[in-house]
């Protein structure tokens, strides 16, 4: 039986190992450079940055989403859904629907005016994923960032 629930601090180590799971799907390993310490700190220190849901099965995590809120001039606060992942070996049970179905619960109860994300254009499982919720897809925009 699949358990959604909240990310503990216990969880990080198992975390960042999905995290570097995705990294090398998304065929960018060596982009992850953040540190357990780091990462713990930002999600269960004296003023977390992000929040994340797991999936488990029997004590074992199989898949999480981990969030922020970012805030729109436009909207208003918002979710940004940073990543959502499904370890390889569990997909096909219906987790990511699960995990998503309480992102948007938990957007819901927060009273945020929607959730936002990027997907990477040839990531089609994913894409076809978010199209059974009428996700709407801007290729508009040009994703821009700097390293400090």
């Amino acid at each position: 039986m699949i358990t959604i629930r909240r990310a503990e601090k216990k969880d990080c180590k198992k975390l960042l190992e999905l995290i570097y799971e995705l990294a090398v799907y998304e065929k960018a390993p060596n982009e992850v450079t953040v540190t357990l310490s780091h990462f713990e700190e930002s999600g269960f220190g004296a003023n977390p940055v992000w929040w994340a849901f797991v999936a488990e099965e029997n004590n074992t995590v199989l898949g999480f989403a981990l969030y922020y809120i970012r805030y729109s001039t436009w909207k208003g606060q918002r979710m940004y859904l940073e990543d959502i992942l499904v370890t390889e070996q569990a997909r096909g049970k219906g987790i990511g629907k699960l995990l998503f179905d309480e992102l948007i619960k938990e957007a819901k109860e927060k009273k945020l005016s929607g959730i936002v994300w990027q997907v990477l254009d040839w990531n089609e499982p994913a894409i076809n994923f978010y199209k059974k919720y009428n996700a709407s897809f801007d290729g508009q925009w040009v994703n821009c960032g700097i390293n400090v």
